[in-house]
């Protein structure tokens, strides 16, 4: 067992292999991520929060419904592109999907220690322990010519419009064939929802955008191509949500993946 002493914004990974680990053990489950369960077992953490909210999971499968069908659709187009996934947590991604040439996992220094223990990477995964701010992490990826996916879940909720401008230009300066699929949140659910479990980790939401258009419009380097609503995902969820879905407030309420090309 790891006893787990990581705290705010870093501890929120915990939750979300929570419900990954929760939903693949239900008898319907929408989901299959057995990384997450193994992962869940070996983890001395209190769960208990994470287990009352609904909202939280519910939120967290949708969203790698959506981004699972997003990726797979991405690396199908572009075969043996370059895949990083930023602040990855303990992210299993790189387990269900085919098709990439390598495939980088990074985040904070104190997180990889953990990620490095439970999910020692080699070979075509390579792990990169440093902030998203430092451009450091940029210089370490080789993607020689090759179109590059970078994915941003899970993370801009927290940040600041400065440092979501600092990802996007070093992620600019670097990588000039590149995708990002980006998980963002509207501003009045950054203001007016708490999630318990995520509140628990002492974290909380602080930053926002409207769309995807109005993201593009903050980055220079980078031209808006879609935008997915994470109710795509509920509608496998919940089958309501194909119905209350089209209704644009609800649709409108929803965090979504932005797909913009830089």
């Amino acid at each position: 067992m790891e006893k787990i002493t990581l705290t705010g914004v870093s501890a929120t990974m915990l939750q979300t292999v929570y419900a990954r680990a929760q939903e693949t053990q239900k008898r319907n489950h929408k989901i299959v991520d057995e990384k997450a369960v193994a992962l869940v077992s070996r983890l001395d953490y209190d769960f208990s929060l994470a287990k009352k909210d609904k909202t939280m999971s519910s939120g967290v499968i949708a969203r790698t419904l959506v981004l699972d069908r997003m990726v797979k659709q991405y690396l199908k187009n572009h075969p043996d592109a370059v895949v990083i996934n930023i602040a990855c947590g303990l992210d299993t991604r790189c387990y269900r999907m085919q098709g990439y040439s390598h495939w980088y996992n990074l985040d904070l220094p104190e997180v990889m220690v953990l990620r490095e223990k439970l999910l020692p990477e080699e070979g075509v995964i390579t792990q990169i322990a440093a902030s998203t701010m430092d451009a450091r992490w940029a210089q370490g990826i080789d993607a020689d010519g090759k179109p590059v996916l970078a994915i941003l879940e899970g993370l801009t909720m927290y940040l600041t419009e400065p440092d979501v401008k600092q990802i996007f230009a070093i992620i600019a300066s670097h990588f000039p064939n590149v995708t990002v699929f980006v998980e963002t949140m509207i501003p009045f659910i950054v203001k007016a929802v708490k999630e318990k479990s995520i509140e628990g980790s002492h974290a909380k939401f602080t930053w926002g955008v409207k769309d995807g258009k109005s993201l593009a419009a903050l980055l220079p380097d980078f031209t808006f191509v879609e935008e997915h609503s994470l109710v795509e995902g509920m509608e496998v969820i919940a089958p309501v949500y194909r119905v209350i879905g089209r209704i644009p407030f609800v649709r409108n309420l929803s965090n979504r993946i932005v797909v913009l090309v830089g």
